[in-house]
């Protein structure tokens, strides 16, 4: 097991694919490394779930945390191409966390499920000791839909194009901004340092997924979460047995990106990128696609292709899986720097 994030595939081959409980016929999607959600059918609907920590940062502003949480709980289903319907949430809250705090954490998740026309059905909430910071429990969101919607995360298909949103390293970031903002003053200037910061809001998905699967023949989408790009197409590429083929000059990256992963050391093309979304869309719907991101605002672009073989090549060259993310030990490094200079 990696010592920071998720499991990497061979852990998750060797001590969890092997023990799922019961086989059953309804599930029509089960657990796979790297893929967004699970599905089961009920009667004649596609009934999809995911499940996900609660991530929430008090650093960020209570209200600011609890709108990047949700949003990372709805993402996973969202690229199921069905909109999200149904929540059930635990929180295993901090005993220092107050009355007032966690109201503003709960009036958002309303806010925002009421938004989406999510319903929250059951849940958990309480405190205990030996809760912390930023992990504070855990959530199932659902989405029932029409099975014939369902885009599958392992629909790529050879001579697809591949279609990259918002482009790396969304999530890393805009949480490293707004987390080490004073450490970047001196070091960027506002503008650059403002640019990181506009980048929290850009970390949602959903918007993009829903977007993208009501415009036209999408075969698979993925969020580009933990590994971002690279990982996220290695990924997808592995689901459908097929080889990705990207140019990196084709990726859009947003303003702030860039410098912000040189001053806190990291590779933004394989940091976490909540908000970018990885898709694969037949060739006769791609315009259709990248018209309708443009019209909701969301920069998109065709970047590659699906070809036969297996993994991921990059500008002409094979790249593997990253394996382990950068952002998480960036995190830790500069909270220690953060407590240094507030000494």
């Amino acid at each position: 097991m990696s010592e920071l994030g998720k499991v990497d595939r061979e852990f998750f081959d060797e001590y969890i694919y092997p023990h799922l409980g019961a086989d059953r016929d309804d599930v029509t999607l089960g657990p796979q490394h790297g893929v967004d959600f699970g599905a089961i059918e009920v009667a004649d609907r596609a009934v999809v779930m995911a499940t996900d920590p609660v991530f929430v940062m008090p650093s960020l502003g209570f209200e600011r945390a609890a709108w990047f949480a949700f949003h990372i709980l709805m993402s996973d289903v969202a690229v199921s191409g069905l909109p999200p319907t149904h929540l059930s949430v635990d929180f295993n809250l901090p005993p220092e966390i107050t009355d007032a705090e966690f109201e503003t954490v709960w009036e958002t998740f309303d806010e925002e499920a009421r938004d989406l026309g999510v319903s929250i059905v059951t849940g958990h909430t309480a405190r205990y000791a030996g809760c912390n910071y930023p992990m504070v429990g855990g959530a199932t969101p659902i989405a029932v839909g029409d099975p014939d919607e369902l885009v599958r995360p392992d629909g790529a298909r050879v001579g697809d194009r591949v279609v990259v949103t918002k482009g790396p390293a969304i999530e890393a970031t805009g949480l490293l901004s707004i987390q080490y903002e004073s450490l970047l003053e001196g070091e960027l200037d506002p503008e650059t340092i403002q640019n990181a910061k506009d980048r929290f809001y850009d970390m949602s998905p959903v918007k993009d997924a829903l977007t993208a699967a009501a415009a036209g023949p999408v075969t698979a989408m993925h969020d580009a979460t933990e590994c971002g790009i690279y990982g996220g197409l290695f990924e997808m590429g592995r689901a459908a047995g097929v080889r990705i083929d990207i140019e990196t000059d084709r990726v859009p990256v947003q303003p702030g990106v860039i410098e912000a992963c040189e001053f806190f050391g990291i590779d933004p093309w394989i940091s976490i990128s909540e908000g970018t979304l990885l898709l694969t869309v037949d060739p006769d719907g791609v315009d259709d696609v990248l018209g309708a991101l443009a019209d909701e605002g969301i920069p998109a672009a065709d970047v590659g292709e699906v070809r036969d073989g297996s993994g991921l090549v990059v500008d002409g060259e094979n790249t593997d899986h990253p394996g382990a993310d950068p952002f998480w030990a960036a995190m830790e490094e500069y909270a220690e720097k953060l407590e240094s200079a507030d000494e």
